[in-house]
């Protein structure tokens, strides 16, 4: 008897639905997606109980006949490429023809298109791999996709969905990217009756921004547009010494499609390196335009990230963008490397290398190549009452500090971050938050996705010591901070902390908050310390409970042992 055998049809199509189909925003990019590909200029997006119960997606878009209408649910059906060839220079934002597919697998589906060249449309029903009914209806040029309970089909996978609120947040974050991607177009969001996002046509990115986000937030921007070759990076950036807390504002696109992407991400920040106050990242709405056959956009399931046939030429382009900007708009000028200059690859791999740490058992030394090793769960060091003792500071970022076995390298901020963290923890549990109530509310202005944030964590905000509510609109008021930091870091830790809410479950996102209070109060990198207040972070680091890592999961120690050091010096070599 065989023990391999082919799955049925309907569990690999669902099985396949989940590389597409994660939560109704995958539902709903993929809908808006096809909309745009259909040369759609309004797009409705309406929602019931976060995308779970209905998303209704409607387009004016170029529409299909019937013939089409039926044909667009078989896997891998698609108008967008034909031949092997195309994929290498895809244009589309979809071209897999698995959304549908996908989509119709775990949902009751219900399809209304036309093309126009008829007087009718074509109105097509599924359940499941079910195709229920297929029937001609009354229905303008474009296309409605309805689909309700999603997940009916899989309740193990339904039960993982989050909160309506988390769910609607998220879909609210894509409809902002794709509304910054194609200003042309008019995006509306309805959740449960509610006007959640509206954004009507307008004259290109600067107005998006200013309609989106606020009249603050373009004002600390300035436009980018610098050609090279056949590649172009465009968008608005951080204008010296703004930026922001966190890097929630780095929206990136590469031939409109919005990526998650480490090049683009680390040239952008190597480019703002000296130029922004400590602790602060640069805003960017940046998109990148390169020929579609320089790019990979098929190496991600969820068409999320890209590759470059010449990701060093990419990070080069970046940094002259900026550099640009800032001489036409500030008179700031710097100085980096051409393009044949070799510095450029190496700080590539670096700026790679630190974002893509890990914290697993060892780390390679950059500038030597001799191996450290991290101190991590379970390594034995001694505590409080042996004691580390701190020798000075190096480089205004690193305690150095003298232990039994060797020594010590760590991370001030990291390590302040964890001492905090440890603090708010108890501060939490006792819920005595200690309040500061301002005489006149600091007042800002949300974006729809930040203003769905805080709906949605408007209560577990207030137990942390924010007393905030909105004004009608997106304003909202900030009446009561905890008593942490100064007024003038209250609203950037408020923000930081609406950005952080992301997917987490409640009890997971109350320990997310309290690592980013933690972090905003922490002492910053490049700040000098005393001898005494070296002393007195190192004892209380090493009372923690999980001195090696901060609460974000990053290194806090380095060691270096004796032996590598007498190794190193050859101590024990006979003269």
């Amino acid at each position: 008897m065989t023990r391999i055998r082919v799955l049925p049809p309907e569990v690999a199509g669902k099985i396949a639905a989940g590389e597409v189909v994660e939560r109704p925003a995958s539902v709903v990019k993929e809908l808006v997606e096809n909309a745009l590909d259909a040369g759609a200029g309004d797009i409705r997006v309406e929602l019931q109980d976060g995308g779970k119960r209905l998303v209704r997606v409607l387009d004016n878009g170029s529409g299909m006949g019937q013939e089409d209408a039926v044909l667009c649910f078989r896997r891998h059906a698609t108008s967008k490429i034909a031949s092997e060839e195309d994929l290498g220079r895809i244009q589309s934002l979809g071209f897999r023809g698995e959304a549908l597919a996908s989509i119709a697998a775990v949902s009751r589906l219900t399809l209304k298109t036309s093309d126009g060249a008829t007087e009718r449309g074509t109105q097509v029903v599924r359940e499941g791999e079910k195709l229920v009914s297929v029937s001609d209806a009354a229905f303008p040029r474009g296309t409605s996709v309805e689909v309700r309970d999603l997940f009916f089909n899989l309740p193990a996978r339904r039960k993982f969905l989050r909160s309506d609120r988390s769910e609607l947040t998220l879909i609210v974050k894509y409809l902002t990217t794709a509304a910054l991607a194609y200003p042309a177009v008019r995006f509306v969001l309805q959740h449960g009756g509610r006007e959640v996002l509206n954004a009507p046509p307008v004259a290109g990115l600067r107005e998006r921004v200013f309609q989106l986000y606020s009249k603050s937030v373009l004002d600390g921007l300035l436009e980018l547009d610098y050609a090279e070759g056949e590649g172009r990076v465009s968008g608005l950036a951080s204008r010296p010494l703004a930026g922001r807390p966190d890097r929630t504002h780095q929206l990136l696109f590469v031939n409109l499609r919005p990526v998650r992407d480490r090049i683009l991400q680390a040239a952008l920040n190597q480019a703002y390196l000296g130029r922004l106050e400590k602790g602060r990242s640069p805003e960017a709405f940046l998109f990148l335009a390169v020929p579609f056959a320089e790019v990979d956009v098929n190496v991600h399931p969820a068409k999320a990230e890209v590759r470059f046939a010449d990701a060093q030429a990419v990070f080069r382009m970046v940094l002259r963008a900026v550099e640009v900007a800032m001489v036409r708009e500030m008179g700031v000028k710097t100085v980096y490397p051409s393009a044949t200059a070799p510095a450029a690859g190496p700080r590539v791999e670096e700026e790679q290398k630190s974002l893509g740490l890990a914290s697993g058992d060892r780390v390679e030394a950059v500038e030597t190549g001799r191996r450290v090793e991290l101190l991590l769960p379970g390594v034995k060091e001694p505590g409080p009452t042996a004691g580390p003792q701190p020798l000075g500071q190096y480089l205004n970022m690193y305690i150095v500090a003298a232990a039994a076995e060797g020594l010590l390298v760590i991370d001030q901020h990291n390590a302040h971050e964890r001492v905090l963290y440890e603090k708010y923890l108890e501060i939490d549990r006792a819920r005595t938050w200690p309040r500061k109530t301002l005489l006149v509310p600091v007042v800002i202005d949300l974006s729809p996705a930040q203003t769905a944030s805080f709906e949605e964590n408007a209560g577990l905000l207030d137990e942390l010591g924010f007393g905030a509510e909105l004004m009608g609109g997106r304003s909202l008021a900030i009446k009561e901070y905890p008593d942490l930091f100064r007024t003038a870091e209250a609203r950037d830790v408020f923000l930081a902390l609406l950005e952080e809410a992301g997917e987490d479950r409640p009890a997971d996102r109350r320990a997310k908050f309290l690592a980013t209070l933690a972090c905003k109060t922490a002492i910053k990198a490049g700040q000098p310390l005393t001898g005494e207040k070296m002393a007195y972070l190192v004892e209380e680091l090493f009372r923690t409970s999980q001195p090696a890592l901060c609460p974000h999961g990053r290194p806090v120690v380095v060691r270096l042992e004796r032996a590598q050091i007498e190794k190193g010096l050859r101590r024990h070599e006979t003269p």
